[in-house]
């Protein structure tokens, strides 16, 4: 069953970990719908999803916040409980929905087959707490 899908765009995994708050979900949906990575017509990256008209397909993934420094099994301590990783997931899609940006969702707490073709590739790693 396909639960979500979007032409071309941003396949976002999206890590939600204890202590964020609708700030953070904020600050990643406006920096997503406006980050530049698309290129014009002289091959540069200076075209955003909104220039574009690009969609996103946000996947809930826990385990970016998976802490594998130790021993052979990660932890997933950091990340934050189902129930708030849940509201804080459908928080961002709404907000990145916002700004007029089709959103496909994955299903929270579930095994999913993701597919996608990546152009490029770029892959960015975004925090909202500016950690790197």
């Amino acid at each position: 069953e396909i639960t979500g899908e979007v032409g071309p765009g941003y396949v976002v995994l999206l890590g939600v970990g204890l202590g964020d708050t609708d700030a953070d979900a904020d600050y990643l949906a406006e920096k997503i719908a406006n980050l530049r990575v698309f290129e014009d017509a002289g091959g540069k990256m200076n075209r955003s999803l909104l220039d574009v008209g690009g969609g996103a397909l946000v996947i809930s993934q826990f385990t970016l916040y998976g802490d594998a420094r130790k021993g052979r099994r990660p932890s997933f301590t950091d990340a934050a409980p189902p129930d708030e990783g849940k509201r804080l997931y459908d928080y961002f899609c709404d907000k990145l929905a916002g700004y007029a940006i089709p959103v496909g969702r994955g299903v929270f707490q579930a095994t999913m087959s993701v597919s996608l073709v990546n152009e490029g590739p770029v892959t960015l790693l975004l925090d909202s707490r500016k950690a790197f």
